[in-house]
């Protein structure tokens, strides 16, 4: 499975409008399986841009999101603006979608400065 930025963007948006710090959240994202959702979110996790829970089963794949931790407030900042976004994907696109996270947020970081001067 691919790692999608775009979801990883409304996963972020998701959670941070609910408003509801520390209790598992239930994300559902449109046109989206419960199952790319929470491997997005397992990924998420991993990149230290959530808190969340593995609820796996025997016969089960879930994650949960809790809360935005302080990386995923400051990623989710960088690339809220529309002109920050746009470059960003344009950027993952012309690498053809293999960049490295660490640099996506390098990158987001970059673009979003570049607005303030």
């Amino acid at each position: 499975m691919k790692r999608d930025i775009n979801l990883i963007k409304e996963i972020l948006i998701e959670i941070e409008e609910s408003g509801a710090p520390k209790e598992s959240l239930d994300v559902e994202i449109q046109g989206r399986s419960p199952e790319i959702v929470s491997y997005h979110i397992m990924l998420m996790k991993q990149a230290g841009l959530v808190e969340a829970e593995d609820v796996s089963g025997s016969n089960s794949f879930g994650w949960i999101p809790i809360s935005l931790t302080w990386q995923g407030h400051e990623f989710l900042d960088a690339i809220r603006n529309d002109t920050v976004w746009e470059k960003l994907k344009a950027k993952l696109k012309e690498q053809g979608g293999n960049i490295p996270f660490h640099v996506v947020k390098e990158l987001a970081a970059v673009f979003s400065k570049d607005l303030l001067t």
